[in-house]
């Protein structure tokens, strides 16, 4: 596939450290393809975009900005600091960049949101170990930040006003269910393998250990419930069986009156049939007598004529 990407900026609003993006546009982006450090991003559109955002929605500001990833490339923190720019001044709030996946297979939530964070390194001196005459470098770098798709309540009352019009027949719902436990265990799957990944990486040295995600995974794990205990498993097979049986009866009941309505559509077919051919066979009879009678007739007729001529 191709390696372009889209970068857009994010307007919202912020709130006591949290983030709502509520609008976007997109800014016309290059970027050189065999040199990662030279890019193009056109800010005076950006700067115009804004302020003719600003007329229709005075309250919206720049929050951040996306990007189509699908990963975080060496070009980002340019642009972030691009970006700062425009943000207006006495935010308390830095701006987030926020990585939008848009690939098909991808089945959690398409988006990943991160912040700009200061890490200070030690650079020590060519002339020996000793780190006391190191001089201290500021170094910047992206820090994952929670996030999640909502809707405001206007939203959600238009949402479920076009859904109350739109019935599929073909689809049921336990369909929809299945389809749903299918994309949850997919994710699930998605998130357990990042995890083994992530303690692969500490584990071998690649990755800095962080107490927080540890102490969350700590937290999932103790949160595992204890299969091995003989009640739970006992009434997990008889819910197991209980769930089958009723598939079972609902397929066997289904298809007791797909050959009921068949049986009734082929009495009805042969009703139809036999009907029409009963009055097809009384027409050709009758058609026939007519036949007869006017040839007897004809023939009367004959025999008068020549009984006259003799005369």
């Amino acid at each position: 596939g191709t390696r372009k990407r889209a970068v857009g900026v994010l307007l919202g609003s912020a709130s006591r450290g949290s983030i709502d993006a509520t609008n976007s546009f997109a800014v016309p982006f290059e970027e050189d393809s065999k040199n990662s450090s030279v890019f193009y991003l056109d800010h005076n559109y950006m700067e115009n975009m804004l302020a003719m955002f600003r007329k229709v929605h005075a309250k919206e500001r720049v929050v951040g900005f996306y990007s189509t990833g699908p990963q975080i490339r060496p070009n980002d923190l340019r642009i972030y600091e691009l970006v700062k720019r425009v943000v207006p001044a006495g935010t308390i709030t830095p701006p987030v960049f926020v990585i939008i996946d848009v690939r098909p297979d991808r089945e959690s939530i398409p988006t990943t949101a991160y912040r700009v964070v200061e890490e200070v390194d030690l650079v020590v001196p060519t002339g020996g170990a000793d780190k006391s005459g190191g001089a201290a470098e500021v170094r910047k770098s992206f820090a994952h930040v929670p996030s999640l798709i909502g809707a405001m309540e206007a939203e959600e009352v238009g949402v479920e006003h076009l859904l109350r019009d739109i019935n599929d027949p073909t689809v049921s719902t336990v369909a929809n269910l299945v389809k749903a436990k299918l994309s949850g265990l997919s994710t699930l799957t998605e998130k357990l393998v990042e995890m083994k990944d992530y303690l692969t990486a500490v584990s071998e040295g690649h990755m800095k250990a962080n107490s927080e995600i540890i102490a969350n995974m700590q937290a999932i794990v103790n949160l595992l419930p204890n299969l091995n205990v003989e009640e739970l498993v006992r009434s997990m097979l008889v819910k197991n069986n209980d769930m089958h049986m009723v598939i079972y009866l609902s397929a066997l009941i289904r298809c007791v009156i797909a050959l009921h309505d068949l049986v009734v559509n082929k009495i009805a077919y042969n009703g139809e049939v036999g009907d029409g051919l009963g009055l097809a066979k009384g027409k050709k009879a009758t058609k026939v007598d007519a036949g007869e009678e006017k040839k007897e007739d004809d023939g009367d007729s004959k025999a008068k004529s020549k009984k006259k001529n003799s005369q």
